[in-house]
């Protein structure tokens, strides 16, 4: 074969390998220990972190002026507050009706974010200021090859590719433990979820389009009206919610948060893809991270404080998945989450991927020490704290399986994927499924319920405050606590 020829030949047989990865509807990140999508927070005028391996797709995330958060003392009013920011030549974008005092400030001179918090904290009508941060997400990595299937369970719901969800039903597959998982066949005798619980995803949208996913979306009822925010304006959320300003669409172009939906709600029984903890529930999106993986606190806060709004209008949004953090402490975040936990609303949120202590190096907004905030952390299909899983004694307080879990993708397709990012939605619909049956628990007794009836394993000893795994069918009382 000549030199020309055999150029040929290998363009040919890689063109062939992409066909067939492009093929593959499901599709697996690579099988490393390395956190997926974790996300840190950033100064405005940072460099991107140095975990980014690829650089944003050109016009992926607008790059955004400098922000600060600033809460104003109570009895402070608007047209001081205008007063005050008109002084400093800044512009009051965004005013959290949640939090009484709380406001976004754009700062129009473009000077570093963290000397015009500094300002402002200096002020005597201010109670705190502080940076609006930068929130990345890491890229995906994936082989993008066909996985082979599991046998088919003996039990359960006929979605194709329930024996590949060893989380929901472990029964040794690909080297796990078997009954290393929530027990959700015996939480499903009592409930598959109820279309009468509402379950937040805060992440980067959700593909409400998805095929597995779409007779389970939240969609505005025809009887309330669209979103009215005094400084944003009006807006339409027949889908949900999005803060990201050049996409107020919450259809996900990213992927992170259609494969937490998944694993809350995939439609169950339907004989398509997978199921989710939840076989019937309404998911609804909330988009503050763009196709690039990237938000910011104020975007998040905005999303929370939307969520509480609608609560109040008679939307029974109950719990709300988080699965992103960081190390650095927000005030204003704070502030928000407490006041959805005033209105009955769980918060579930990763624990992180570092593999650290968390109680010595917290990770936020896991890390609040809030009545309504949950920290999950990670576990393998063999019942062992996922290696990259932060984990704290006192500060992270229930595990569930994190590690290689299947679950819902863009374009009608599905992935792997690994993180903490897994574990938090496998609680968030725990939570939703015990809601399903009992409906006027309080927040505080939801909480409650989760950390109360876990599977206590060896593990987990000294690394959770309830020393556990989520166990589905003790939460909604289908088994008996031991």
């Amino acid at each position: 074969m000549n030199r020309r020829n055999y150029t040929l030949h290998l363009v040919l047989a890689g063109a062939l390998v992409v066909l067939a990865a492009a093929a593959g509807r499901v599709e697996r990140w690579e099988g490393t220990d390395a956190p997926r999508y974790e996300v840190s927070a950033v100064k405005e005028a940072a460099p991107p972190a140095a975990a980014v391996d690829t650089p944003p797709v050109a016009g992926d995330d607008e790059e955004r002026e400098a922000e600060v958060l600033v809460r104003f003392k109570p009895g402070v009013s608007e047209e001081r507050i205008e007063e005050i920011a008109a002084a400093h030549n800044d512009r009051v974008e965004d005013e959290i009706e949640s939090v009484e005092g709380l406001t976004a400030i754009d700062d129009l001179d473009n000077r570093e974010a963290a000397r015009v918090a500094e300002e402002y904290a200096s002020l005597p009508e201010v109670e705190y200021a502080e940076p609006n941060f930068r929130i990345e997400a890491d890229p995906a990595e994936t082989a993008g090859a066909e996985s082979d299937p599991a046998p088919l369970a003996l039990a359960g719901p006929n979605d194709p590719r329930f024996s590949d969800q060893w989380g929901l039903l472990n029964t040794g597959q690909g080297g796990g433990r078997a009954e290393a998982d929530i027990s959700a066949l015996g939480a499903w005798e009592k409930t598959q979820g109820s279309k009468k619980v509402v379950v937040a995803v805060l992440d980067s949208g959700v593909d409400y389009t998805h095929p597995d996913l779409v007779g389970n979306m939240w969609h505005r009822p025809d009887d309330m009206e669209m979103y009215v925010d005094p400084q944003l304006g009006v807006m339409d959320d027949a889908d949900g919610f999005s803060a990201v300003e050049s996409e107020r669409d919450p259809m996900d172009e990213n992927g992170h948060g259609t494969h937490c939906a998944g694993i809350v709600g995939a439609e169950g029984d339907n004989n398509i893809g997978i199921t989710g903890v939840n076989w019937h529930v309404e998911i609804m999106p909330l988009k503050f991270m763009g196709r690039g993986g990237f938000g910011s606190t104020k975007d998040a806060i905005e999303a929370i404080n939307y969520v509480i709004a609608r609560k109040k209008d008679g939307v029974n949004v109950r719990v709300i998945s988080a699965s992103w953090g960081s190390p650095s402490r927000s005030k204003a975040l704070e502030d928000v989450i407490r006041k959805a936990g005033e209105n009955d609303i769980l918060f579930v949120a990763a624990a992180g991927n570092d593999s650290t202590d968390a109680d010595r190096r917290p990770h936020y907004p896991s890390g609040y020490k809030l009545p309504n905030v949950l920290s999950v952390a990670a576990l393998d299909r063999r019942d062992q704290l996922a290696s990259f899983s932060n984990y704290g004694a006192k500060g992270v307080h229930v595990a569930a399986p994190g590690k290689e879990i299947l679950s819902t993708w863009l374009g009608g397709t599905y992935r792997d994927a690994s993180g903490t990012s897994m574990a938090t939605p496998f609680v968030a619909g725990v939570a939703g499924l015990v809601l399903s049956v009992e409906p006027n628990l309080s927040v505080n007794e939801l909480r409650d319920r989760l950390i109360n009836t876990v599977d206590k394993l060896d593990a987990l000893k000294g690394k959770v405050s309830s020393g556990g795994r989520v166990n589905a069918a003790r939460a909604v009382g289908a088994m008996q606590i031991k």
